[in-house]
């Protein structure tokens, strides 16, 4: 079992890839990734996800593709990555919309930023890279992927192997974030 100083330093660890070595990733190590998200909690136990793993070059390319605005040229880097997970956000259970109209809030949307962070941390645990974009084209990536239009594409995340090269990591200090007992 991990303990605290070993989950903050994989944490600290942890950083937004953009750029990948040419080396395939173990199916097995996707297969925990994904099962980390799957594990993940979510309100009311609604599970509101799906996770589409894309590996297959072709079709990797033409969703990496739908990741990268025209007029803006950025994200070209996710045609490197030898995986990308795209998450899907998918219908929660009765319990949980019911609590989304009592508080008027989409935990859905929480639920799924909560299973991303699993996943890309279990990447980092597997010595892996990973990004989460979120400057997608939907519609094309439905499209590509056979995604139901009822179905919400949320993020997409990279994955593959990295050169490791670690960079200082920009944060608020803790006294601008964090409090105890009063804002």
């Amino acid at each position: 079992m991990t303990d605290g100083q070993e989950m903050l330093s994989l944490m600290k660890g942890r950083q937004s890839e953009r750029k990948y070595l040419d080396r395939q990733v173990e199916r097995e190590k996707i297969e925990r990734i994904t099962e980390a998200g799957r594990l993940s909690p979510s309100a009311c136990n609604g599970q509101p996800w799906h996770f589409v793993v894309v590996d297959e070059p072709a079709l990797r390319d033409e969703v990496a593709a739908a990741t990268e605005p025209v007029v803006l040229r950025m994200n070209s880097f996710v045609r490197e990555a030898p995986v990308l997970i795209v998450v899907v956000r998918e219908k929660s259970n009765l319990t949980s919309r019911a609590g989304d109209l009592i508080k008027q809030k989409d935990y859905s949307v929480i639920d799924i930023g909560i299973a991303t962070a699993s996943m890309v941390y279990q990447a980092t645990a597997e010595g892996l890279g990973t990004c989460i974009i979120g400057w997608i084209d939907e519609k094309r990536i439905r499209k590509v992927l056979g995604i139901p239009a009822s179905k919400k594409v949320e993020l997409v995340i990279s994955v593959g192997y990295t050169d490791n090269r670690h960079r200082d990591k920009s944060r608020k200090p803790p006294g601008e974030v964090i409090t105890y007992n009063r804002y």
